[in-house]
């Protein structure tokens, strides 16, 4: 699912769930949780924001085996 490639990348460039929200600037570490545990699901424009602020093309948020 996208929340636990989200979860993957971040691990991967050792970004805290904090960190991760305020290069958002829209989320904050409570909601980066429910999003890597799929308990809160992003609209188009959310999800662009996730991958700017992990530096990857949305493509590798949706399309890629986490």
């Amino acid at each position: 699912m996208i929340g636990q490639r989200i979860k993957k990348l971040r691990e991967k460039k050792k970004m805290s769930q904090r960190e991760l929200g305020v290069r958002t600037r829209i989320f904050n570490q409570s909601q980066i949780s429910k999003i890597e545990n799929n308990e809160r699901y992003l609209k188009a424009d959310e999800l662009k924001i996730i991958a700017d602020a992990l530096g990857v093309a949305v493509i590798e948020l949706v399309d890629r085996p986490a």
